[in-house]
């Protein structure tokens, strides 16, 4: 995992150590990053990258590590909470440690909300205004979107992209665009990218387009979307499916080589 990389490459930089430490390295010289999280084999990646965070805030405790550390709280703790109810008849305690877990994540997570309400973080902004309804967050990020540190991060593009899908189509479709423009080579964008612009081609009945985005997710690997409703209205219009079919497989590819153009440039 890329990300589990670089947040080694970091902790290992932080701890000035010349070769990486380990979790149980950490959890004997910060035993209270580790005590208060479930002790079962349950949500175990999660769980480690978790502690790797808390490692990386308590050494620098600057706003892009609080992120971090936000976003493996809610990894963490999304899986946690499922696992909470998992009952053991003979190991209660198991059990009793996951809700543990749950409840740590749950404080952590309040307690970086406290520390980040003056923030500049354009993704503590975003969560913020996601998760504790903060109009003056998102506002703040939207003074900051023609950055172009921001214009350039397809993370806080997509952030802004859901923001905008509830009241401008278009600015939405050149965000989602822009999300494309920034994948790199052998990534695959995050599947909501396609989604959302399905359903808004869907929506302003431009079918073609949604097809060809939903051949595009299907091609990433993402078969959750229902291509039915709109092929029955290409079919109805007695449009051939071929073009758009080798139109996909081409704008796939040039998004897998990370060379995607944004068509309304043209």
């Amino acid at each position: 995992m890329a990300f589990k990389k670089s947040l080694l490459i970091s902790v290992l930089a932080l701890a000035g150590c010349d070769s990486p430490i380990t979790l149980s390295q950490i959890c004997e010289e910060t035993p209270g990053f580790c005590s208060d999280l479930n002790k079962d084999s349950h949500c175990k990646e999660q769980r480690a990258e978790l502690i790797y965070a808390r490692y990386g805030e308590y050494k620098q405790p600057t706003d892009e590590n609080k992120y971090t550390l936000l976003k493996e709280l809610e990894s963490y703790n999304k899986c946690v909470a499922r696992a909470a109810k998992i009952e053991h008849i003979k190991l209660k305690e198991k059990t009793t440690s996951r809700v543990e877990g749950h409840l740590t994540a749950l404080k952590e997570m309040a307690r970086i909300y406290r520390e980040t309400k003056a923030t500049d973080h354009p993704g503590l902004l975003y969560y913020h205004w996601s998760r504790n309804n903060s109009q003056y967050a998102m506002n703040k990020l939207l003074n900051m979107q023609e950055d172009p540190l921001i214009k350039n991060d397809a993370e806080i593009q997509l952030f802004l992209a859901t923001f905008y899908a509830k009241v401008d189509d278009d600015k939405t479709i050149d965000l989602l665009y822009r999300v494309l423009e920034l994948n790199k080579a052998g990534e695959t964008p995050d599947p909501e990218v396609y989604a959302s612009l399905v359903s808004i081609f869907y929506k302003q009945e431009k079918y073609k387009h949604a097809y060809t985005f939903g051949r595009i997710a299907q091609l990433s690997g993402f078969e959750e979307i229902d291509l039915l409703p709109v092929v029955q209205h290409l079919e109805a219009l007695d449009k051939d499916l071929s073009p758009l079919d080798t139109l996909a497989q081409k704008t796939f590819d040039s998004i897998q080589a990370g060379e995607f153009v944004n068509p309304r440039d043209f």
